[in-house]
C-alpha cells in the first residue's frame, strides 16, 4: 500500500463480505422453502427471504465497487484521496442504512413498510430489485454523489489513467441509471422499460466498465505487463461491452408491450453480447502468459483469472441460451433464467470483488504483499469449493428449466405450474446442497484472513 488514505477501503470490504454472508444465508433459506414450503413461515415468509437475498447481493457489491475505488483511485491518480473522512462517514450512513432497510423488511409487512416511510408521497416500491423504501432510495443517491465528488476531485487532482477513466465513467453511470427507480409511471410498458434501464443498464451496461477496471488493475499490478497493452484491450472490450449491452436491452422488450422490432434488435445485439466476455477470457490469460513477475499473491490471480471464465460461461453462454426471441418464447421466466442470473452474477461480479479484496487486504493489513501460504491455500480451497458449487447450482436449475419449459409449455398437455414443480423438486434438493457447499466456501474464504504464518514478499 502506497497511500495512507486507501485504508479507508478496508471498512467497504470487511462490511461487503458481511453482508455477502447474510445473502448466503438467505439464498439457503430460499432453497429449503422451494422444496419445504412452509419452512420457516410466517416469520420469513418466501417473498421477504427472496428480497432479502437480492438486496443484499445488490448492497453487498455495491460496497465492494466502492471499496476498490477507494483502493484504486489513489495509486492510479498518484495523490491521496480527496477526503478520507467523507468516505468514512459515507461508509456509516451506507451501512446503517442498509440494514435499517433489512430489519424493515424483516420485522414489518411490505405494505405496513411502504406506509410509514412515506411512499405515498413519491411511490417507488414493489418493483422487482428496487422493492427499498423510498428514504433508502433518496439516501443510496446522496451516498453516490458524496462517493462519485470523492472519487472524481481525487482524479482530477491527480494522474488521469484508462483505468481510472473507465471506471468512473462506470461509476457514473451506475449513479445515472439508479434514478430512473424514482420514476414509477402508472403505465406498466413504460414501468417496465424504464425498470429494465436500472436493472439491465447496470448489470449488462455500466456495471461491466467496472469490472473491467478492476480486472484491469489488477493484472497491472500482478503481472507486471505493460500498461499500454492491457489498456488497449480494456478500451476494446468496454467498447463491445457498451455497443451489445445498450442495444441489448431490447431483449427484455420482446413481451412488454413495446414495437415489434425489438424482437429482431434484441435478438441480434444480445448474441453478441457473449463476445465482450470471451475477448475478456483471453485478455487475462494472455496477460497471465506474458507476465513478467511472479506475485506471491497466487490465490488474488487464481480469482483474476478465475472472473472472465466464470463470466464468460454465466453472462455470456448462459445468457445466449434463451436470449433469441424464439427460445425466450417458451423459457422467459422459468428456472432457466435463475440459472442464467446466478451464474453470470457470481462469475461478472462476485468473483471480481473478490479479486480485489484477495489482492487489497494483505497490504491494507500492513504485509509485504501477500498472505502466508497457509493462508492462501486454504483461500484457494475456497475458491474452487465456491466455484464448482456455483457450476453446478447453474447445471441443477438449467435442468429444471430445461423439464419445466417442456412440460409446462412445449408438450402436447401442457401440466399446471405446481404439478411441475413437484416433478422438478428433486433438482431443487441438489440446488440446496450446491448452496449449502457453497456457505461453506464462502466461511473458508473469511477463515483464510485470519490463518496466519510467514508473509510472502513479492519476487
Amino acid at each position: 500500500m502506497q497511500y495512507q488514505s486507501q485504508a479507508v477501503s478496508k471498512l467497504y470490504f470487511m462490511a461487503a463480505i458481511g453482508l455477502f454472508i447474510g445473502q448466503i444465508l438467505f439464498g439457503v433459506i430460499l432453497g429449503l422453502q422451494y422444496v419445504i414450503g412452509d419452512f420457516l413461515f410466517p416469520e420469513i415468509p418466501f417473498n421477504v427471504a427472496r428480497m432479502v437475498h437480492t438486496n443484499l447481493l445488490i448492497v453487498w457489491l455495491l460496497f465492494g465497487f466502492m471499496g476498490a475505488a477507494y483502493f484504486m483511485v489513489p495509486e492510479e491518480a498518484e495523490t491521496e484521496l480527496f477526503s478520507p473522512k467523507l468516505a468514512i462517514a459515507l461508509f456509516w450512513i451506507f451501512l446503517i442504512a442498509g440494514a435499517l432497510t433489512i430489519v424493515g423488511y424483516l420485522a414489518v409487512p411490505y405494505a405496513t413498510l411502504a406506509n410509514i416511510t412515506g411512499n405515498d408521497l413519491l411511490p417507488t416500491m414493489g418493483r422487482e430489485f428496487l422493492e427499498q423504501p423510498t428514504i433508502t432510495k433518496i439516501g443510496i443517491v446522496i451516498v453516490a454523489l458524496g462517493f462519485l465528488f470523492n472519487i472524481s476531485m481525487t482524479v482530477l487532482k491527480g494522474r488521469k489513467t484508462a483505468i481510472s477513466m473507465v471506471l468512473l465513467l462506470g461509476l457514473w453511470g451506475l449513479a445515472i441509471f439508479f434514478l430512473f427507480s424514482f420514476y414509477n409511471p402508472e403505465n406498466l410498458v413504460l414501468d417496465k422499460m424504464y425498470w429494465w434501464w436500472v436493472v439491465h443498464l447496470w448489470v449488462e451496461g455500466v456495471w461491466e466498465l467496472i469490472l473491467g477496471a478492476i480486472l484491469a488493475f489488477v493484472l497491472i499490478k500482478m503481472t507486471g505487463v505493460d500498461r499500454e497493452v492491457i489498456e488497449k484491450w480494456l478500451y476494446v472490450i468496454i467498447a463491445m461491452s457498451l455497443i451489445t449491452g445498450i442495444i441489448g436491452t431490447g431483449h427484455h422488450f420482446y413481451w412488454i408491450g413495446m414495437p415489434e422490432y425489438w424482437q429482431w434488435w434484441g435478438s441480434i445485439f444480445s448474441a453478441l453480447e457473449p463476445i465482450p466476455f470471451f475477448m475478456m477470457v483471453i485478455f487475462a490469460f494472455n496477460m497471465v502468459n506474458r507476465r513478467r513477475r511472479e506475485h506471491p499473491n497466487k490465490a488474488a490471480m487464481l480469482w483474476a483469472i478465475g472472473t472472465p471464465v466464470m463470466a464468460f460461461l454465466g453472462a455470456g453462454v448462459w445468457g445466449f441460451m434463451h436470449t433469441l426471441a424464439p427460445v425466450n418464447y417458451y423459457t422467459h421466466g422459468t428456472q432457466i433464467t435463475a440459472a442464467h442470473g446466478h451464474m453470470a452474477f457470481y462469475g461478472a461480479y462476485v468473483m471480481v470483488v473478490l479479486a480485489i479484496i484477495s489482492y487489497a487486504m494483505p497490504l491494507l493489513r500492513g504485509r509485504a504483499a501477500a498472505n502466508s501460504n497457509k493462508s492462501q491455500v486454504l483461500e484457494m480451497w475456497s475458491f474452487w469449493l465456491m466455484t464448482v458449487s456455483m457450476v453446478f447450482i447453474t447445471l441443477f436449475l438449467t435442468g429444471a428449466g430445461i423439464l419445466q419449459t417442456y412440460l409446462q409449455r412445449v408438450s402436447e398437455n401442457p401440466q399446471p405450474f405446481m404439478v411441475v414443480q413437484e416433478k422438478i423438486a428433486l433438482f431443487y434438493w441438489m440446488r440446496e446442497v450446491a448452496g449449502v457447499i457453497f456457505l461453506i466456501g464462502l466461511i473458508l474464504y473469511v477463515m483464510s484472513f485470519f490463518i496466519g504464518g510467514e508473509e510472502e514478499a513479492i519476487a
